[in-house]
């Protein structure tokens, strides 16, 4: 499960995060395009735009339960 006291400092505000478990598959990039990207230097993906419509909302969804490492956190706010 994600932890939202270990988020990466590149994420947006918002309810979704990841974390720094994160282990830069792919996954998230590939299920939620308008909504994660990578940090290549560091090697893991961030929230970079908190979803605005209810298709980005269910993608950023699916990608959480995707992660197969938990490292996507939604925290409610």
């Amino acid at each position: 499960m994600a932890d939202k006291n270990d988020k990466v400092a590149d994420n947006t505000p918002g309810k979704f995060f990841v974390d720094h478990q994160c282990i830069d598959c792919n996954l998230c990039r590939d299920t939620a395009p308008n909504n994660f990207k990578q940090n290549e230097e560091k090697g893991y993906s961030y929230v970079y735009k908190q979803p605005s419509t209810p298709e980005e909302e269910q993608q950023c969804q699916e990608a959480m339960e995707g992660c197969p490492v938990e490292a996507i956190g939604n925290d409610g706010e």
